[in-house]
């Protein structure tokens, strides 16, 4: 009804300044049961980690829905980049604190401020400005719920403003107020790209799957063009 549109008006405008100021937003239930589903089974058993096609037919459904929640963040958003991760038991893994700071590319173009480049599974990943990566917002779906045992991401909070020293991220996460970014099944968060984040092993590792979609509300430079 009426009432709810305007309460979900209000959220947006706090949770847009909550997204400016401290670098990530939670959406709860902004994907309903059936649709989580049928993503889980389209998808199949990648394995974790695995760069999905965003012309995927059952991934452009989910990123149209998604497309109009992350445009009242993001004007001009498209999606750059999917990866699909399946944390479960035999596949439980840690990543420490760090900022994402590569975007995937077709070509390795020279373009100033734009490097060091490397290839990671066959494609070309290069370090671009910090401006389009501040420009960049990064949206977590998860399939399964995740409580604090099952290795949420933790983030530190305001950490998205600049680009920090390798070396500086650990004390940067160490001096921040920090946040675990528990979900239900369902649940959306959405992050500034460059906020410092890490991910512990699970405790009592339950399936933990997330579709994570990279946005950017940029063009790339001339001669570039993203990976997909």
């Amino acid at each position: 009804g009426g009432h709810r549109q305007t309460h979900s008006h209000v959220m947006g405008a706090a949770d847009q300044a909550r997204l400016e100021t401290e670098g990530c937003v939670r959406r709860e239930g902004a994907m309903d049961g059936d649709i989580l589903d049928g993503l889980a089974q389209a998808v199949g058993d990648v394995h974790a980690g695995a760069r999905l096609s965003l012309k995927n037919p059952v991934l452009e459904a989910v990123i149209m829905q998604m497309s109009a929640i992350i445009s009242d963040y993001l004007p001009a958003a498209r999606p750059v980049r999917a990866v699909w991760f399946d944390k479960t038991a035999a596949a439980n893994w840690a990543v420490p604190w760090h900022q994402d700071r590569t975007i995937a590319v077709r070509n390795r173009v020279a373009n100033p401020g734009f490097g060091p480049w490397s290839i990671k599974a066959g494609t070309v990943h290069v370090e671009p400005p910090f401006a389009l990566l501040a420009n960049m917002l990064t949206m977590r779906l998860h399939i399964d719920a995740c409580p604090a045992e099952n290795a949420p991401l933790e983030v530190a909070i305001g950490s998205h403003g600049h680009k920090h020293p390798i070396a500086e991220v650990t004390a940067v996460a160490a001096a921040s107020p920090r946040r675990l970014c528990l979900a239900a099944k369902g649940d959306l968060w959405l992050y500034r790209t460059p906020i410092v984040h890490r991910s512990a092993r699970a405790e009592r590792p339950a399936r933990r799957r997330v579709l994570q979609i990279d946005f950017c509300g940029e063009n790339l430079p001339q001669g570039l063009e993203w990976a997909e």
